[in-house]
């Protein structure tokens, strides 16, 4: 259903507001750069610092640039699970094609407390739900056990999987079916990922390098893994630049260097130290993508 690179949407901001001229014209270059679908307010898009106004907003005004020339995949994620009811009801409202929800943060919940807020949300709406998994964000891991369990409803359609275990993908082909959606959520290892029966990634990296990582999308697609391999050489410096502090802050401050977007976040988040400039530097110059 969903396939190839995702950029995880970052949130423009200009003086402490949302900067939805420079949102709608990433979605632009994005959709010219060839990247297969957007993600608005994930993690990547600020969205524990986002009001839910905001939040709304940011959905309603991607959905309406894409014009349903590609897919849009809102964040819809809370630990409170009548909070994600509202976010997966209003990017049902205005047109989204799927809804991302993370496992609940913070609160721990159990397997059987998983199970409970997934189908919570799969039963108030008739939007394709991707699970996400980053048990190193929310502190709960979804056992591939519990996500074959939720696989068996019909709007339960796949996972970002941010685990970082190229054996899950396995796993969860034995225990939700080869047909289940598996997404990356892990830029470095997106590559392998797809090798082990992956189809896609929601990407980091992708909003400053949206064709390069496309590229390496179709190749592995096409099953040509030594191309892949080839782009993925060239954009490692970058990924693991982007990531060396919170992925989101690389990722304004590359596109800044590119002329695109400002590298302003929201507290607690902080512009990037020096050293960290540099590095992401010397990852897009790495790339090709800045002299």
């Amino acid at each position: 259903m969903f396939k190839g690179s995702f950029p995880a949407l970052v949130t423009p901001f200009k003086n402490g507001e949302l900067d939805l001229d420079t949102l709608k014209k990433l979605v632009e270059w994005h959709i010219a750069e060839g990247s297969h679908g957007l993600v608005p307010v994930g993690t990547t898009g600020e969205s524990p610092t986002l009001s839910h106004t905001e939040h709304e907003t940011v959905v309603s005004e991607v959905v309406r640039a894409v014009n349903g020339r590609i897919p849009v995949i809102a964040g819809a994620g809370s630990n409170n699970t009548l909070e994600s009811i509202r976010f997966i009801q209003h990017a049902e409202e205005v047109g989204a094609d799927a809804a991302l929800v993370v496992t609940p943060y913070y609160n721990k919940p159990t397997q059987r407390g998983l199970i409970a807020h997934f189908t919570a949300l799969h039963d108030c709406c008739n939007l394709p739900i991707i699970i996400y998994n980053i048990p190193g964000r929310s502190m709960v891991d979804m056992l591939p056990e519990t996500m074959g369990e939720l696989a068996k409803l019909p709007r339960i359609v796949g996972v970002k999987d941010a685990t970082g275990d190229l054996a899950r993908v396995s796993h969860q082909r034995m225990t939700c079916g080869k047909d289940f959606c598996q997404i990356s959520g892990e830029d470095a290892t997106a590559h392998g990922f797809n090798a082990q029966g992956g189809v896609g990634v929601i990407t980091v990296t992708g909003n400053v390098a949206p064709r390069m990582v496309a590229e390496v999308q179709n190749a592995t697609l096409a099953g040509d893994y030594a191309k892949a391999l080839e782009i993925q050489d060239r954009l490692m410096p970058l990924h693991k630049a982007i990531f060396t502090e919170p992925g989101l802050v690389g990722a304004k401050y590359a596109l800044s260097r590119l002329g695109l977007c400002s590298d302003e976040v929201r507290s607690p988040l902080t512009d990037l130290s020096d050293e960290t400039k540099a590095l992401v530097d010397h990852g897009l110059r790495h790339a090709g993508l800045m002299n």
